[in-house]
C-alpha cells in the first residue's frame, strides 16, 4: 500500500548546473511564489494527489491549518525510459492534474512537496544510466512545479539494488547543489534497530559520497511495531546507526532524523492511533527532530462503514476518528495551533474502552465470552480458540470490542 526513452547520458552534467541553479527562480516566476519555512515541509504529510480517492487539500487546510503537503510518488514510465511521471503512467512533461492541485493548494497560502519512489514500481535510479541523468530527470519535476522541497522515499525493491540507490543518492546531492536551499528528506524502511542492512547500505553510500541531507528519516511500521513504544525506541536507535556511520554526536543525529508513520491500521495489521501519534509528536519535539510526516492524507478520515481495525484501506484508516485528525499533529510539529473538533461521533460500533482486559496469550485456551486485550483494542471470544490472533479475519473467533 505504500505505495499503493532514452535516458539522458552522462553529458547532461555539463548543462545541468547552469539550469539547475536558476530552477526555483525560474519556477516562481511562472507562479510559484509561495516558500514555507522548512519547518512546514517537515511536516508535510503525503497526499496521492491522483489515487486512492484524493481529498480536496483546501478542505483539509481549512479544517487543521496544514500548509504543506507530500505529493506522491513521482516513477519511471512503467513502458520504461528515464523521464518523470505520476505512478508510472502520467508524464509530468505533459501534466495539468497535479499543477492544478498544487496552484490551489499555493493561491491558500501553501505549497507542496513532492516524493520520488515509495513501495512497487520502476524508480528513475532504476531506469537512468547514472546520477547525472536521474538527477536530470528530477530537475524537471523542481522545475515544472517551482518546487522548494523534494523527498527520496528509497524502499523496496529498489534500495536492494547498489547501482540504483547509488544513482538517486548522487541526483540527490546534485539537486541540493544546484536549486539553493531546496529541502532534501531521504526516506527507508524502519527495523526495531532503526533501519535493516540495506538501509545501513543507503546511509554509507550517501557517506561516500559526501552527501547529507536535511534528514534522513525511517518508517517505523510494517515490521513487527505495536504503538507508539516501539517507534520511539526504533527512533533512538537510528539515531545510534546515523552516530556512528556520520561520526556525529546525539543532538546532531536527531536534527537530522526524520519520522515518517502510518496512521491507523498498517498493511500488516499494526493499529497506531492518535494517542500514538502524540507519544511519537512529542518524542520528536524533544529531540528536536527535523520531521514528522505520516501516510497518508488519503486514508485520514474514518472508513464507512466503521471496521474498527479490521481491514487496511488506502482511503481510511481503520481506526475511530474525526476527519483530519492525524493532520493535525503534523501541524503542531510545524508549531502552529490546529482548531479543536469534536471527539469521533457514536457512529463507532463501540465506544472506547477505559481500561484495557488481560493481554492475549497465544498458548492460552479461551472459551466464549472470555475477553483480552490485544493491539489497544479489547476482545472477546465468540467460541472456544487458542493462539488464533484477534483480528487478524473478520470472520475469526474474536470479536473487537473498541479501544482501550
Amino acid at each position: 500500500m505504500r505505495r499503493l526513452h532514452a535516458c539522458l547520458g552522462a553529458a547532461t552534467a555539463v548543462g545541468l548546473a547552469a539550469v539547475g541553479t536558476t530552477a526555483l527562480v525560474a519556477g516562481s516566476a511562472s507562479g510559484a511564489t509561495t516558500q514555507l519555512s522548512n519547518r512546514w515541509y517537515a511536516a508535510a504529510p503525503y497526499l496521492m494527489p491522483l489515487d486512492n480517492d484524493p481529498p480536496d487539500a483546501t478542505a483539509i487546510m481549512d479544517a487543521t491549518g496544514l500548509k504543506a503537503f507530500q505529493l506522491a510518488f513521482v516513477l519511471a514510465p512503467n513502458g520504461g525510459g528515464c523521464s518523470p511521471t505520476w505512478d508510472g503512467t502520467a508524464s509530468v512533461s505533459s501534466d495539468t492534474a497535479v499543477k492544478s492541485v498544487i496552484d490551489t493548494i499555493r493561491a491558500k497560502g501553501g505549497d507542496v512537496s513532492v516524493s520520488i519512489g515509495g513501495y512497487g514500481g520502476t524508480k528513475l535510479g532504476q531506469a537512468c544510466s547514472d546520477p547525472a541523468a536521474t538527477a536530470a530527470a528530477y530537475q524537471q519535476v523542481i522545475t515544472k512545479y517551482g518546487l522548494h522541497a523534494i523527498d527520496f522515499d528509497l524502499e523496496e525493491p529498489e534500495y536492494e539494488n547498489s547501482a540504483a540507490i547509488h544513482n538517486e543518492i548522487g541526483a540527490a546531492k546534485i539537486l541540493q547543489q544546484n536549486n539553493p536551499g531546496l529541502y532534501v528528506s531521504v526516506t527507508t524502511a524502519g527495523t526495531a534497530d532503526g533501519t535493516g542492512w540495506f538501509g545501513k547500505q543507503m546511509l554509507l553510500e550517501a557517506k561516500s559520497q559526501g552527501f547529507t541531507p536535511n534528514n534522513f528519516s525511517i518508517m517505523p511500521f510494517d515490521g513487527g511495531f505495536n504503538g507508539a513504544a516501539s517507534q520511539t525506541g526504533a527512533l533512538t536507535r537510528f539515531n545510534q546507526v546515523l552516530q556512528s556511520t556520520f561520526g556525529w554526536d546525539e543532538a546532531t543525529a536527531y536534527a537530522h532524523e526524520g519520522f515518517s508513520g502510518m496512521n491507523g491500521r498498517s498493511d500488516t495489521g499494526e493499529m497506531f492511533y492518535q494517542s500514538d501519534f502524540q507519544t511519537v509528536l512529542d518524542f520528536a519535539t524533544t529531540h528536536n527532530m527535523d520531521r514528522f510526516t505520516f501516510w497518508s492524507l488519503n486514508r485520514d478520515r474514518q472508513c464507512s462503514p466503521p471496521d474498527n481495525g479490521g481491514r487496511t484501506s488506502g482511503t481510511c484508516s481503520s481506526v475511530p476518528q474525526n476527519s483530519w485528525d492525524f493532520a493535525k499533529f503534523s501541524v503542531k510539529f510545524a508549531g502552529a495551533t490546529p482548531p479543536t473538533t469534536t471527539p469521533p461521533t457514536s457512529s463507532s460500533p463501540t465506544p472506547p474502552s477505559t481500561e484495557c482486559k488481560p493481554a492475549w496469550n497465544a498458548s492460552t485456551a479461551y472459551t466464549g465470552g472470555s475477553e483480552v486485550s490485544y493491539n489497544k483494542h479489547n476482545w472477546k471470544a465468540k467460541w472456544w480458540t487458542q493462539n488464533e490472533v484477534p483480528g487478524a479475519s473478520q470472520w475469526g473467533p474474536w470479536q473487537d470490542e473498541g479501544a482501550c
